[in-house]
């Protein structure tokens, strides 16, 4: 499955959990996180990819300096991820 499909997904489940999610690039800065979103109370970094795919570097050191800063951040590979991480974030 495309990263594309994963990614119009999330918006779509997103949206329907009364969130938005950002499409978000840095021009200054490789490596973030695909989608920023926001749902009730919490906003979180989200990194998509397909199955098989991979962290790059860069996106591996912003993972980590995220998580350092105490962020909300996700790596999801499937729709099924999507679906599970919704339910564990919106309960």
């Amino acid at each position: 499955m495309l990263e594309k499909v994963i990614e119009q997904y999330l918006v779509k489940r997103v949206k329907a959990q009364g969130g938005m999610a950002y499409k978000f690039a840095s021009v200054a800065h490789r490596g973030v996180a695909d989608r920023v979103v926001c749902l009730p109370n919490q906003t979180w970094f989200v990194e998509l990819k397909t199955q098989g795919g991979r962290l790059s570097e860069l996106q591996k050191v912003f993972a980590d300096d995220m998580l350092r800063l105490g962020q909300n951040y996700v790596v999801l590979w499937t729709k099924e991820d999507v679906d599970q991480w919704l339910l564990t974030t919106t309960k």
